[in-house]
């Protein structure tokens, strides 16, 4: 069964700590362990809320608070008050909700100290990271065939009723949520009709809005690296950019952190047009993503193509133009010489800013987006 192990890093050399890890938080499945209360009563939670996961979307950490529950019983047995409409409120009835209130949340702190938490809600990170993964070859080295089984029942729990997966788990279907999920599960073993028919139902979701060429920049990218979509039906990410004057207003240093820290690896994977090995699972997923064969997609028209679902703004024209401007024009010279020589110093500059947030981060990074890439 899954412990939570928390402030433990022992002789690990992957899990270096400045405070004694306190505060760190791992799952580790114990195949050998002996507690079958608590096996049953997570076996419970389980099928409950797969029960109910279209009414309410969020599990509530169960597993987190059964294992932590036990471990900090509660002391006080106080009685629920419930007041009438009418009812005055006493002193005594303030007091007794507040003991049991303050009791129950200390059965769920950990033994360190902190309140331990899921860091749940988006399903466009773990996509980045099984993508991720795969293309290196470490899917099945970094995660164990328990941690797989885990992540299929969470993608699968966090399908909506018409098929689609949002881009997070209380949103409305989105195809960047459904693509990426989809993708996902076909790396982690399912196959085109596994799940009582949860695959077919995703897939028909994709298809009827127009397939994976409507998926947003970020699907697009990794959908590219993945080697299930063309590069030149992404809009240009130059890494050109970052050798710009700082003083200019379009230089990345002045955009919001998170939108030039996942901008800056992006753009060196852009830039070397890195593609995964092309293996059947590949081959298999051209087939099933697209509306049209793979090799009869319009690349070029794929670039602004965006699901109405995803759709927050429409691109300015002025926009459109930009990007056309850059793939049409500046990307040829940049791919060949003299242009590559640029590209070339472009690359060795954003691999040092890669290389300056990995270092003063302690190689965490400002989030999972950019961790992955």
């Amino acid at each position: 069964m899954w412990r939570l192990k928390i402030a433990e890093g022992g002789a690990d050399p992957w899990l270096p700590t400045k405070n004694a890890h306190v505060g760190r938080q791992v799952w580790e499945f114990d195949a050998a362990a002996d507690d079958p209360d608590a096996l049953a009563a997570v076996d419970a939670a389980r099928r409950e809320f797969t029960a109910r996961r279209h009414q309410l979307k969020h599990s509530a950490d169960l597993p987190m608070r059964i294992q932590l529950a036990k471990e900090n019983p509660l002391k006080l047995d106080l009685p629920a008050i419930k007041l009438g409409e009418n009812e005055d409120v006493t002193e005594e009835a303030v007091s007794t909700t507040l003991k049991r209130a303050l009791s129950t949340f200390s059965t769920l702190q950990a033994h360190d100290g902190h309140w331990p938490g899921d860091y749940g809600g988006p399903m466009f990170l773990m996509p980045g990271l099984l993508i991720m993964l795969h293309v290196t070859g470490a899917l099945n080295t970094v995660l164990s065939s328990e941690h797989q089984k885990e992540i299929r029942r969470y993608l699968y729990n966090h399908q909506n009723e018409d098929g689609g997966w949002g881009l997070h788990i209380e949103g409305p279907s989105t195809m960047f949520g459904s693509a990426l999920t989809y993708v996902s599960l076909r790396l982690l073993g399912e196959g085109p009709d596994s799940g009582d028919g949860a695959m077919e139902k995703g897939r028909n979701w994709i298809l009827d809005h127009g397939g994976a060429t409507y998926i947003t920049s970020w699907g697009k990218f990794w959908l590219a690296v993945l080697g299930v979509f063309d590069w030149s039906g992404n809009n240009p990410l130059p890494p050109e950019i970052w050798m710009l004057p700082y003083c200019l207003p379009v230089h990345p240093g002045r955009m919001w952190c998170h939108c030039r820290m996942v901008y800056l690896p992006m753009c060196y994977v852009y830039g070397k047009r890195f593609v995964g090995q092309i293996t059947p699972i590949i081959l298999e997923l051209r087939n099933e993503l697209f509306k049209v064969p793979y090799s009869e997609v319009d690349w070029d028209s794929a670039r602004n193509l965006c699901a109405k679902e995803d759709l927050y703004y429409p691109h300015p024209l002025i926009q459109d133009i930009l990007w056309a401007t850059l793939h049409k024009f500046v990307e040829p010279v940049m791919m060949h010489w003299p242009g590559n020589k640029l590209r070339e110093k472009s690359l060795n500059h954003v691999m040092q800013h890669v290389h300056y947030e990995d270092e003063n981060t302690r190689y965490i990074c400002i989030g999972p987006v950019n961790k992955v890439i």
